[in-house]
């Protein structure tokens, strides 16, 4: 059995590591070169948030202690007003839960190096997909030596948000797709170690929300902290001069400048990505050739899920694997079936989440709703928990927590008219 699995990426590269197991023949094609030795490209280096669903399955190959070395556990939110003092925010009641930062081309080079000494597994870089027979499994890429032709009994696309073999499996009108793109880009900026120290917390994700924008900040080990800022699609380009990127940032991201000495490189630099969300169905075509990961459902990144959701992807391929006996004919409409709305659940609260961190966090009223949720926690551990417990600190399915948290909602809901019913009652009588 030979299988092919187009993109080196995180998805593919921890793909690869569970087939191996099965003791299949996967070959690993990615279009660029190899990561480990090519230089990074510059602005596109988003630092990622791995939680449960992320490390549920690096155990499972038990690679969850060499890959997490170099993680940075953030244990809650800090949010930098433009004037005031700054506000930290726990994510979880016990305030001991953490979401771990880590740079996704630290976290691919570990996947990469795993795969590649996996047995079985060979990887073939600067290898761009062109032509797919879905059907045949047949393939042709082009690579620096001319156009090269191999086939596989099964193909599988893990290669990211602008998929190749989706593109193929479009041309061949056997998938058809959504992708709704946000109205929102993103350019990567960097604040650098403070005299080789942090210069803000390492211990929490940064905010800074104001309403029509937004950046965060993400440590990393070097003691420096990768920024993202969100801006309106267009509005990076009314920023065309150093005077006026330092002027702005002075007016609405004051505490930034001081540790920023590259802002104004950075900003003119770095490109600006695009964010959306795709919708592809169906994800597998003949029982041989299956989208997954971003390829299949990529998600904006507010959830901080993308890479958390595609390795459950992982995961429950490899399970439906084992509940069809290896059969891929069946293991892969399984796959889909069991998925499905559970990428559509994450990919709902993603946005909904994005809305949270750029208009509410700064509200009052926002944080004393925390303060209530994480009480409610404590008081009815195990009955009540919070949307953001269930997402990052549980393997609950996520269409499961879209319900689970409405129904708490509903039973909250009908609480509060019962008990405004009972204060209402009390008051009738004392009035007679």
């Amino acid at each position: 059995m030979k299988v092919a699995i187009v993109g080196a990426g995180l998805t593919g590269s921890l793909l690869a590591c569970f087939l191996a197991r099965r003791g299949l023949s996967v070959t690993l094609y990615e279009r660029r070169p190899d990561p480990r030795v090519a230089q990074v490209e510059r602005g596109r280096s988003i630092n990622l948030a791995i939680s449960e669903r992320g490390l549920d399955a690096l155990r499972r190959i038990g690679l969850v202690d060499e890959v997490m070395a170099d993680a940075l556990p953030m244990k809650g939110r800090m949010i930098h007003p433009v004037s005031g003092p700054l506000d930290f925010q726990q994510y979880s009641a016990s305030g001991e839960r953490a979401i771990n930062s880590i740079s996704r081309g630290t976290l691919n080079n570990a996947l990469l190096t795993a795969a590649a000494a996996a047995p079985g597994v060979s990887v073939e870089f600067e290898h761009r997909l062109v032509e797919l027979d879905s059907a045949a499994g047949r393939m042709v890429f082009a690579t620096p030596a001319g156009k090269v032709s191999v086939s596989a009994d099964v193909v599988l696309g893990a290669d990211g948000a602008g998929s190749a073999v989706r593109e193929q499996l479009l041309a061949e009108g056997i998938v058809a797709e959504n992708v709704d793109f946000l109205d929102y880009g993103y350019k990567e900026l960097s604040i650098p170690a403070a005299d080789g120290e942090f210069a803000l917390d390492p211990g929490s994700l940064h905010i800074w929300p104001r309403g029509t924008s937004m950046m965060i900040a993400l440590p990393n080990p070097d003691k420096s902290f990768t920024c993202t800022l969100f801006w309106p699609t267009g509005s990076f380009d009314a920023l065309t001069s150093a005077p006026a990127i330092e002027e702005h940032f002075r007016l609405n991201y004051p505490d930034l400048l001081p540790l920023a000495p590259a802002l104004v490189d950075d900003y003119l630099n770095n490109p600006v990505g695009v964010l959306g969300t795709v919708h592809t169905l169906p994800w597998q075509a003949h029982g041989r050739t299956a989208l997954l990961g971003d390829a299949a459902h990529a998600i904006v990144p507010f959830y901080g899920q993308g890479a958390n959701c595609a390795f459950e992807d992982v995961v429950e391929l490899d399970r439906s694997l084992d509940d069809t006996g290896g059969s891929w004919a069946r293991a892969l409409p399984l796959f889909e079936a069991r998925r499905r709305e559970n990428t559509e659940a994450i990919a709902e609260m993603a946005l909904a989440n994005f809305v949270e961190m750029r208009d509410k966090v700064a509200s009052p009223v926002f944080r004393l709703s925390k303060r209530i949720e994480h009480t409610l926690e404590r008081v009815l551990p195990g009955t009540y928990v919070s949307r953001y417990e269930l997402v990052s600190f549980s393997t609950t399915p996520y269409a499961e927590v879209q319900r689970r948290v409405r129904r708490q909602h509903q039973l909250l809901g009908a609480g509060a008219v019962a008990a405004a019913g009972v204060l209402l009652g009390l008051v009738r009588r004392r009035s007679r």
